[in-house]
């Protein structure tokens, strides 16, 4: 096909970072995220001017993919971050801020890409050094025995989301389910390789949120109509399972490719009907007492199911087919051939049930792997915010049993952090600078702009003028009110750190977060006896925050290092 108009070269930019478009637009990103950091983050409200659903949000996730970024530098962010989300769950905005600070930070300092990106590997390396070795005190071990800091993990996600307008009863009662929910997903029997379960999520909107709850199996919403028709009967024994993947309908939707030849003397409904009917006559010999179908099912199969005490819930969709499975140990039938005994399962028990104005169908299952989080809200943005919120809690939980292991949170792991990497700098600035080659200059400056970088993920915690200040033992973040004073007794206006491991009254001393102080060695070897003490830790994942810390160093690399973006115009 011919061309109506000449193909347009592609446009080639050098240096895009020099570029002052790109880089205000990096820093308007980087305030819309900083401002949503923390319990007292900003919210952000996203809609498209045509019109559409208005998301109402903090989290990274809702925001990046609501956002439009049209940049290719920015592309690349956004896409790094997306990516950590999607694997980790978690620590996407502390990601994205600490890749937007590294890459302003370095900006400014003049070192080339090539030095700046050994080094920023460098200083990597020592901080996950350091994370991962037994010194390290701001990594908390966690006892799989005891249900305190996996509770302190969950809460310290929700308090994170203000968008969920959680208040703390409310707070402490979502985290006890979400506990509940993921330690039923937890085999009995584990072997060798422990296969998690399956937690679903059913949205209870309009109703109160102490009025969530947890139950073991599924269930599976219908209208009271079709409920009172079931003809729900009590067993002693299991009670046998089909899971149909096909449509019972008697349509054609599954045909595939070519040309279906009848026969003038055949009636094409009356034969699918018989193919139908002889599968119920199967399962009637089966001794099924319940058919689960993923579409439709035929009218007449399923009187005929009915006469035979045979339950059928069709419609059942897509999204429950996998849970489905596995809470009745049943595989999905893609046929309407005969079934092998094997593709059958079973439940414990079923029953119906209800919750606020919905009905439901309870499936029961033998060992409860697959449980529902019956989860309500007021309103549908809260709704959406705390189904996400719980998504992401659940996914920590998972990470933190492969590696049970959690790091203190707000702010108090990036500034202890940057103090530790400052002192291991200062003190052997002369080994580093031989053994690496970096002039002791550059180590130096890139050292300062790498801790504070870190330095000001900490700070961007602290949304109302207080101030934020660093302890010179523990190496802690602190934030208080603002104090226009110039002699001011801190240990009054403070009470604890803002991960609660300590208080005020240990005879601390303070310097303001982005003030020059002279490196010192923060107390390492955390103390057991301190964290037990600590009523309300705040915490984090340590693989996400671990994953999230080497994204957005390697991401700064990454941007730093390009030299030109080409962009096809046509």
């Amino acid at each position: 096909m011919s061309r109506f108009e000449a193909k347009k070269p592609s446009l080639c930019k050098a240096e895009p970072l020099t570029s002052e478009k790109v880089r205000s637009t990096l820093s308007v990103l980087k305030g819309i995220l900083a401002s949503c950091y923390g319990p007292s983050g900003r919210l952000k409200q996203l809609h498209n001017g045509l019109g559409g659903c208005v998301c109402t949000t903090s989290q990274s996730s809702a925001l990046l993919r609501n956002l439009s970024v049209t940049h290719p530098v920015l592309k690349v962010l956004t896409a790094s971050v997306q990516n950590h989300v999607s694997c980790f769950g978690d620590c996407g905005l502390f990601t994205a801020i600490l890749c937007c600070n590294l890459i302003e930070n370095i900006q400014r300092i003049g070192l080339t890409p090539t030095k700046v990106t050994k080094l920023n590997k460098y200083l990597l390396g020592l901080c996950t050094s350091y994370l991962k070795s037994e010194a390290c005190s701001c990594r908390i071990p966690v006892d799989l025995s005891s249900t305190h800091i996996f509770l302190g993990l969950v809460h310290s996600v929700l308090t994170s989301k203000p968008a969920c307008m959680l208040n703390k009863k409310e707070a402490d009662h979502i985290s006890a389910l979400i506990l509940k929910a993921f330690l039923l997903t937890i085999p009995e029997s584990a072997e060798d390789r422990v296969i998690l379960g399956k937690s679903i999520i059913v949205p209870l909107k309009g109703q109160r949120v102490t009025d969530s709850t947890v139950l073991p199996g599924l269930l599976i919403e219908m209208s009271e109509v079709q409920l009172r028709r079931l003809s729900l009967t009590q067993k002693s024994s299991a009670l046998k399972v089909a899971l149909f993947c096909v449509s019972l309908s008697g349509d054609f939707s599954n045909a595939g490719e070519g040309t279906v030849v009848v026969s003038c003397q055949v009636s094409l409904e009356n034969a699918v009907l018989e193919q139908l009917l002889n599968l119920g006559r199967q399962l009637v010999g089966d001794q099924v007492d319940l058919v689960l179908c993923q579409k439709v099912i035929h009218p007449s199969l399923k009187q005929f199911l009915s006469e035979h005490h045979i339950i059928a819930i069709d419609r059942v969709g897509v999204t429950l087919m996998e849970p489905l499975s596995k809470v009745t140990g049943a595989m999905p039938i893609g046929s309407l051939n005969t079934i092998p005994s094997t593709a059958y399962g079973s439940v414990k028990d079923l029953c119906s049930a209800r919750f606020g104005s919905k009905h439901f169908f309870h499936l029961i299952p033998n060992e409860a792997t697959v449980c529902s989080l019956l989860l309500c809200s007021r309103n549908d943005t809260a709704w959406e915010e705390l189904k996400l919120t719980c998504q992401t809690a659940m996914h920590v939980l998972q990470l933190t049993i492969k590696e049970p292991w959690v790091l203190l949170g707000g702010g108090c792991t990036e500034t202890h952090l940057a103090a530790y990497i400052r002192h291991k700098i200062h003190n052997q600035t002369e080994d580093i600078v031989r053994d690496d080659g970096y002039s002791q200059a550059e180590l130096q400056i890139a050292t300062e702009a790498f801790c504070s970088a870190l330095e000001s993920v900490a700070g961007s915690l602290e949304h109302d003028g207080g101030e934020i200040l660093l302890d010179m033992k523990y190496g802690h973040f602190w934030s208080g009110p603002s104090a226009s004073a110039s002699v001011v007794n801190w240990p009054d206006m403070l009470s604890r750190c803002r991960c609660g491991l300590y208080n005020s009254q240990e005879g601390l001393s303070w310097s303001f977060l982005r003030s020059t102080y002279h490196p010192f060695a923060p107390q390492t070897c955390l103390s057991q006896a301190a964290v037990g003490a600590a009523s309300n830790l705040t915490v984090d994942c340590f693989t996400a925050k671990l994953s999230g810390l080497q994204v957005a160093v390697e991401t700064a690399n990454l941007i730093l290092d390009l030299s030109y973006v080409i962009e096809d115009k046509n």
